[in-house]
């Protein structure tokens, strides 16, 4: 199965770097050299493998093997970048999940529901939580605040620290 794990915003520079917004969690991983992405653009895929990346604001630069000239990857624009999940070799440690996992999921405190998880930020320091219900709230992934994730029953459960809701 592929997970979507980024979208090519734009070009950079001439010499064929693409400008990467992530969809996805472990970007560490996901886009290390070597690994390989398929991009799906308009009704094709095409597989490339990653020849570098660094980070630019907030934003992935990525190269291609075999891609050298803005001419070669400009007509990508807009696409999104997948990635094989069976690949996985990343190993979880408690308290982490992947963005699929929690995306989706139902956000309660005691057991009035609040929302669901409709998209994901990284911050840096931890990761944000977009919960859109009644209005969007933004739930930070933190031990004071997200007491259980249950990812089979796709709840979780929080205790808003003062001022957080409003």
């Amino acid at each position: 199965m592929k997970v979507e794990i980024g979208k090519i915003v734009n070009t950079h520079g001439i010499k064929g770097e693409i400008k990467v917004l992530s969809e996805s969690d472990f970007t560490d991983v996901r886009f290390q050299v070597g690994q390989s992405v398929t991009v799906q653009n308009k009704n094709e895929e095409l597989n490339y493998t990653i020849a570098s990346h660094r980070m630019h604001k907030n934003f992935h630069l990525l190269t291609f093997e075999g891609v050298n000239n803005i001419n070669d990857i400009e007509h990508l624009k807009g696409s999104k970048l997948f990635q094989e999940q069976e690949n996985e070799s990343i190993e979880l440690e408690e308290n982490e999940f992947y963005y699929s996992d929690i995306i989706g999921c139902t956000v309660f405190i005691k057991e009035d529901a609040l929302g669901r998880v409709i998209n994901i930020i990284e911050t840096g320091a931890n990761d944000v939580w977009v919960v859109k219900g009644d209005k969007e709230y933004l739930i930070p992934y933190i031990e004071d605040v997200v007491k259980q994730v249950d990812v089979d029953n796709k709840t979780i459960m929080i205790e808003p620290m003062e001022g957080l809701l409003d």
